[in-house]
């Protein structure tokens, strides 16, 4: 049975076309379309029913860092030093120093953390917490919370406006609280803007919704605009850029793993890639010619030699041309790396690009440390 969040009804109010995704019936774009909602997010802002996501609360006893402690072991990550209510994306790993999901993890008391993990990795992420889980902690998965993401460079003055709330000093991975704890606002998101997830129960959902939409500023945004901003910044959509056969360092997040975290499950086969090195990394793809490549396109050398496919692939509106991601061998992920993507029997000239694809626009006003700088 496909699943709703407590915004369903609001989405087909408004008209969108509703598609299945992680098992949730979601908006995929509403009357705008998605090129002109993916142009509106990077020029205003856009408002993304994320409810699907997952959240969860670690907490350990008092007077110990028995869930600092486990955070260390179950992510590549170091939290000995993160500060209260500051964020870090990093990555769950499996024995073979896979990645089970990446997620967003915030230290919200000395010994407790709240974490956003992914739609499609529910089940199994809690499965996995849950049986590496020490005698002590306290584990909460909420189920009557909705998640609101408000993305674009007018994201706070609609906070201000709308809420009466001045975000202005709130950094980048920071998180802001109500008195009452009803609702929570994280300076992030999934699109390389500055921008907003608003936790907020189930019944309260609908009413903070519809007073963002009530702003000038804001329309609705659906999932297929969400995918095009994201691939933009180069993000990892797991299950298609991430998975559990691919390590941290083959996916270009070697820069999530703490210098003094060398404690966690599938330490010895992630420190043993770095020190003999990797033989395949994640990369940009650029192409040169017309054309649109999407997941599955193979990758070639220019004398037809396959090196690899597609693992996330679309039009970059802001750009107006095809962008890619795919895992290369070693020997061609060099920038400017002259490459074929095959489409449809095709050969389209294209080549290994850097990421980002375009430079983010998050908050950095204040100082952030390596683990908070690349992912929104």
């Amino acid at each position: 049975m496909v699943k709703k969040t407590a915004l369903h009804e609001a989405h087909k109010k408004l008209g969108a076309k509703m598609g299945e995704f992680a098992g949730y019936d979601m908006p995929l774009y509403y009357g705008l379309g998605v090129m002109k909602e993916h142009e509106w997010t990077r020029n205003r802002a856009g408002l993304f029913d994320v409810s699907h996501m997952g959240q969860i609360h670690v907490k350990g006893m008092e007077g110990k860092k028995d869930a600092v402690e486990f955070f260390e072991k179950i992510t590549p990550s170091s939290f000995q030093n993160q500060k209260i209510n500051r964020t870090k994306y990093t990555v769950l790993t499996n024995e073979q120093g896979g990645i089970i999901d990446d997620l967003m993890v915030t230290r919200t008391g000395e010994n407790e953390f709240h974490c956003v993990i992914n739609a499609g990795c529910k089940d199994k992420d809690i499965a996995w917490i849950k049986s590496q889980i020490t005698p002590g902690l306290d584990f909460h998965y909420y189920d009557d919370l909705s998640l609101i993401a408000l993305q674009g460079q007018a994201s706070e003055k609609v906070i201000r406006d709308v809420l009466g709330v001045d975000l202005s000093e709130l950094p980048y991975m920071g998180l802001w609280a109500q008195d009452d704890n009803k609702l929570f606002i994280s300076r992030l998101g999934y699109t390389g803007e500055d921008g907003f997830e608003l936790s907020v129960p189930d019944a309260d959902a609908e009413h903070l919704w519809n007073n963002l939409l009530s702003h000038e500023d804001v329309q609705p945004i659906g999932l297929a605009a969400r995918d095009s901003l994201r691939l933009e910044m180069g993000y990892c959509l797991y299950g298609h850029d991430i998975d559990a056969t691919t390590s941290p360092l083959e996916a270009d997040l070697g820069w999530v793993m703490g210098k003094d975290n060398t404690g966690f499950i599938g330490t010895d086969v992630v420190l043993k890639q770095k020190a003999e090195g990797i033989t395949r990394k994640r990369v940009g793809i650029k192409l040169l010619d017309k054309g649109v490549a999407r997941e599955g396109a193979e990758v070639q050398l220019e004398d037809g030699a396959k090196i690899g496919e597609l693992c996330s692939g679309g039009f970059s509106p802001t750009l107006g041309y095809s962008i890619g991601q795919a895992y290369l061998p070693i020997a061609y992920v060099n920038e400017r790396q002259k490459i074929i993507v095959n489409v449809r029997g095709r050969a389209i000239k294209a080549e290994v690009a850097k990421m980002p694809f375009l430079a983010p626009k998050t908050k950095t006003t204040q100082k952030v440390t390596a683990g908070e700088k690349k992912y929104g």
